[in-house]
């Protein structure tokens, strides 16, 4: 395979980023070691990326946020893509309208970003100093709005919701995150100093639990505060 074409993608070139990202960290992705992996030239990549190395990071965190975007190498499917897309909805409806209950629609995107996420935790840090307002941070946040104002939140209450919804789920992450991470040089001993601590210190965490029944703790308040 040529090195100069290799009928590249933003797709493809985004994938193979988070695989490197994935297995040796963030600060081991480069253009050269990203090409090597791609076996092209480092240019090639920008042909895709002009702008550098930070327009791929943008769309790096674009991709691990887009909970509707295929996660792997097969590119996400674009409007038009099924030739019978529309073809039952002469009056222009929304084909893609999801009728379930509001909690239920919120459930299955809370669990799908917090796997999200998880699957590119070293791709985290990309996240904290960008903006939300990608056409996938715009989507997740109204399908947050109208799930909430169904509830029956309204006003200022609706995006405090969903803020909370959203913090929610990404600290879950960070936490679960550095619960599994390396241990620190000289760990503190859990002893008498820290009595309520080491009550539960042989308490094993089951994140998968802790998440779900945390999440229907927090929908539940949320709903009873409006």
């Amino acid at each position: 395979m040529s090195r100069n074409n290799a009928g590249l993608s933003a797709d493809r070139i985004i994938n193979e980023a988070l695989r490197i990202i994935d297995g040796q960290g963030l600060r081991r992705l480069t253009m050269r070691r990203l090409g090597d992996a791609l076996q092209v030239e480092a240019m090639a990549v920008y042909h895709h990326f002009p702008l550098g190395k930070e327009a791929l990071f943008d769309a790096i965190a674009d991709h691990v946020t887009d909970v509707a975007r295929p996660d792997g190498d097969a590119p996400r499917p674009l409007p038009g893509d099924d030739p019978d897309d529309g073809a039952d909805d002469p009056e222009g409806a929304d084909p893609a309208a999801d009728d379930r209950p509001w909690d239920e629609r919120l459930r299955d995107w809370a669990h799908a970003y917090r796997t999200r996420l998880l699957r590119h935790s070293g791709a985290l840090p990309l996240l904290i100093n960008r903006r939300p307002d990608t056409e996938a941070a715009l989507r997740a946040r109204d399908l947050q709005y109208g799930a909430f104002a169904e509830a029956g939140l309204t006003g200022a209450a609706v995006p405090r919701a969903a803020a909370a919804l959203d913090s929610y789920v990404t600290g879950a992450v960070v936490h679960q995150v550095r619960a599994e991470g390396l241990p620190s040089p000289a760990p503190a001993a859990v002893d008498g100093r820290f009595p309520h601590l080491a009550a539960h210190a042989g308490a094993a965490p089951d994140h998968d639990r802790d998440f779900r029944e945390g999440l229907d703790a927090l929908l539940a308040a949320l709903v009873r505060a409006a």
